[in-house]
């Protein structure tokens, strides 16, 4: 299927201080079609400059490396506006510890153990690239765990949600839960499309890059309770 041709090769950096964990990303990648590695970086440092003049779309983070770690890494991108396009999926050992919530919070949009298989990680690449963020399950787990823990967010610092209509809401409360477009679409009687189109206009709202953003604001704004059950 030749539909989009080499305008939608998606532009991959890989951050990471081990040679081997490159090379064994760069052995996946080089041999998928529409993906090209456009560059490494040993530190976070390197990884910031990188995504710049490499004009990456996806950049592949790993949390500990010497010099500026991972989230610092993330977080200058994010707030970068001439970085505004790229994407970091972060890539760790460790799924289930406070990194998962200070990466998003810096501005991750997605989130993969080390130990996953190729198809996992090419799939995550495509899908994080078209705009949607990307949580492994146990990611989520983890990141569910560690808000059950914290305290409740004291009102000042909560995100207001007054733009959201209702429908956008609801849509928010069911991304929140890991639901996907199709799952949401079934919930509330819509099409997985429409539900899409919900969750786009909050992100615009809210000023949000992702769904794994919309996750952190739906907790952050106190409209989703750590450990409330779907509704």
């Amino acid at each position: 299927m030749h539909g989009g041709g080499a305008a939608m090769t998606i532009r991959v950096l890989l951050a990471d201080d081990q040679a081997l964990i490159r090379a064994g990303y760069k052995m996946i990648l080089d041999s998928e079609p529409g993906i090209e590695i456009v560059g490494e970086a040993l530190d976070g440092r390197e990884a910031v400059a990188l995504a710049r003049s490499a004009r990456a779309d996806i950049v592949l983070m790993d949390i500990r490396m010497p010099t500026m770690d991972g989230i610092e890494a993330t977080r200058r991108i994010a707030a970068d506006d001439d970085l505004a396009g790229v994407r970091v999926l972060v890539l760790t050992t460790f799924e289930n510890d406070d990194n998962v919530m200070l990466a998003l919070r810096a501005g991750a949009s997605g989130f993969l153990g080390k130990n996953v298989g190729p198809d996992e990680l090419i799939n995550a690449i495509r899908v994080i690239a078209a705009g949607d963020g990307m949580l492994s399950p146990k990611a989520v787990r983890g990141l569910l765990g560690h808000l059950r823990t914290q305290p409740d967010i004291p009102a000042a610092t909560r995100v207001p949600l007054d733009v959201l209509t209702d429908r956008e809401r609801e849509v928010l409360v069911l991304v929140a839960h890991g639901l996907s477009n199709e799952a949401i679409g079934e919930r509330l009687y819509l099409s997985p499309l429409t539900a899409k189109t919900h969750i786009n206009r909050a992100m615009t709202k809210l000023g949000v890059r992702d769904r794994a953003q919309l996750v952190v604001v739906a907790y952050q704004s106190g409209l989703v309770k750590p450990g409330s059950p779907a509704p």
